[in-house]
């Protein structure tokens, strides 16, 4: 039985469990606690994967029915209280176990429902940008733009802040970004020039094989970003390096991706 963290309090049964196990929609048995608890807690309450039972805080069809139906007023009042309650305890146990196969079934259309939601929402997303950024996301096959691409309908919000794309790029390679700030001239004259900035994504031990393929997707992604989020008067350039030791000058030097022959 798993728990549900608090964080996720305010994230439906539906929307959470066609999250994490959307192969499982019609297969999820639920027990409905009651909404005596949702003030308190989270919406589902626990779950079991291995035997797709969920635990919600919602009360079910059994709530709908009027109280007299189910229970006399004056049945504590009598005698033999006790067995009174446990009577009453039996029987509410047993509608319960009878209603929960229409509280599962209206728990399962939900999820459908949700899906369909979420099947919707995707095609938005790829008809936005398609439409109107003229940008086809199901066609990109470079990984770390298919990331930032989801951010192109709030672009105006996002359009020249450097330190974003800083972050935004610690984030895909997971790794220090080091950001240099600078100015930019194709002419020895000092008169006329742009403001610069190099991004230095700090990677550690790549081989010859993963330099050569994170390289050729910074080529796209460093297209997309001077598009899209950089300012289009800073000449931007993002690198891959690596600070480590220097090595001393009597030791053998082996170039790598990181070294630098100055003239």
């Amino acid at each position: 039985m798993s728990k549900i963290n608090q964080n996720l309090s305010e994230i439906s049964a539906e929307a959470l469990i066609n999250y994490l196990y959307p192969e499982l929609e019609g297969q999820w048995k639920v027990e409905n606690s009651g909404t005596f608890y949702r003030n308190y807690n989270r919406d589902v309450l626990s779950y079991d994967e291995e035997t797709k039972e969920i635990q919600v805080a919602r009360d079910g069809f059994l709530k709908l029915l009027p109280q007299g139906m189910l229970f006399r007023d004056n049945t504590l009042k009598k005698g033999e209280r006790n067995r009174n309650i446990r009577e009453q305890n039996r029987k509410m146990r047993l509608l319960k176990d009878f209603f929960q196969p229409f509280d599962t079934y209206a728990f399962r259309n939900r999820l459908a429902v949700e899906r369909q939601i979420s099947e919707l929402l995707s095609d938005k997303l790829n008809y936005l940008l398609k439409t109107y950024f003229h940008y086809d996301l199901e066609a990109e096959q470079n990984p770390y733009i298919k990331e930032i691409a989801p951010m192109l309908p709030f672009i105006h919000t996002l359009r020249g802040d450097i330190h974003l794309v800083s972050r935004m790029l610690s984030s895909l390679f997971e790794c220090e970004v080091i950001m240099k700030r600078g100015r930019y001239s194709q002419t020895d004259n000092t008169r006329y020039w742009i403001p610069s900035v190099q991004f230095e994504l700090i990677i550690e031990n790549l081989t010859a094989e993963e330099y050569c393929q994170m390289s050729e997707d910074l080529v796209g992604l460093t297209a997309f970003l001077q598009e899209w989020f950089l300012p289009f008067d800073l000449k931007s350039i993002i690198r891959i390096k690596w600070h480590g030791e220097k090595p001393e000058t009597s030791e053998a030097l082996v170039l790598d991706y990181n070294a630098e022959l100055n003239k």
